[in-house]
């Protein structure tokens, strides 16, 4: 189980609040998970502590250099070499909630946050064992990319949420969306809470709740439900309880 994540990144301190808060402030603050970010910068020479250059073969935009990187990157790497370093990039293997799961049940992540216009392709043949991404689109940086992996993976560790059935009903974990859910009041602005969880009786609701989620999967992710049978009990259910909550766009 994940006791360890790493950051390479030249902007520690955008993490600073995300140590703090949440999911990891409060994983950090049980000690169940150790944090450490590392900044190429510190690794860089002379007097601007330099850590990216023009590309070569012209262009626009800055390259990560290789040299700051590949000190730190031997710092950061303790255990010679056995943790794979993840490099954020859109070409990686997208994360889904499999791939969640699979890195939560890793002892260590070391991710490594690019900018600018990358980082030079040397440093990613010489230390990068795995490239993830979290879509289809660009962002400045690495490090929206590596905070949205960590808060998924976080989830997994057991203790971190504050009950222990949170995360087996989170969306996807059984390929299909989470239900919808309701609070007090049960009457706001003339919409009431469907009756059946106000009914007190779980075995009933929990049928709903099934219910409801293949629904919502079938209306906005219906790829979800290609490769899917039914069994009979979700029949049942289905059959049971309509389609109550439409999404309205």
């Amino acid at each position: 189980m994940l006791s360890r994540i790493d950051v390479i990144t030249l902007f520690p301190d955008w993490f600073d609040a995300f140590r703090a808060l949440g999911l990891t402030g409060r994983a950090l603050a049980d000690e169940r998970i150790r944090f450490e970010t590392w900044n190429p910068r510190e690794y860089a020479e002379g007097v601007h502590r330099s850590v990216d250059d023009r590309p070569f073969g012209g262009g626009p935009g800055m390259v990560m250099r290789p040299e700051p990187l590949a000190r730190c990157i031997g710092d950061v790497v303790e255990d010679g070499g056995r943790t794979p370093i993840i490099y954020l990039s859109p070409q990686g293997r997208t994360l889904d909630h499999e791939g969640v799961v699979e890195l939560a049940g890793r002892e260590r992540m070391i991710l490594l946050c690019g900018r600018y216009e990358g980082i030079d392709q040397r440093v990613l043949d010489e230390f990068v064992s795995e490239e993830w991404s979290i879509g289809d689109y660009v962002l400045s940086g690495g490090e929206l990319a590596a905070a949205t992996m960590i808060d998924a993976v976080l989830r997994q560790i057991p203790g971190v949420l504050g009950h222990a059935d949170s995360a087996r009903e989170d969306s996807f974990v059984e390929g299909l969306l989470d239900c919808p859910h309701f609070t007090r009041p049960d009457d706001w602005r003339g919409r009431s809470v469907p009756q059946v969880l106000l009914s007190g009786d779980h075995a009933r609701i929990a049928r709903w709740r099934r219910a409801q989620s293949l629904h919502r999967t079938r209306r906005l992710r219906p790829d979800l439900l290609e490769a899917r049978t039914l069994d009979a009990q979700d029949q049942a259910a289905l059959d049971e309880f309509p389609d109550e909550c439409p999404e309205k766009f």
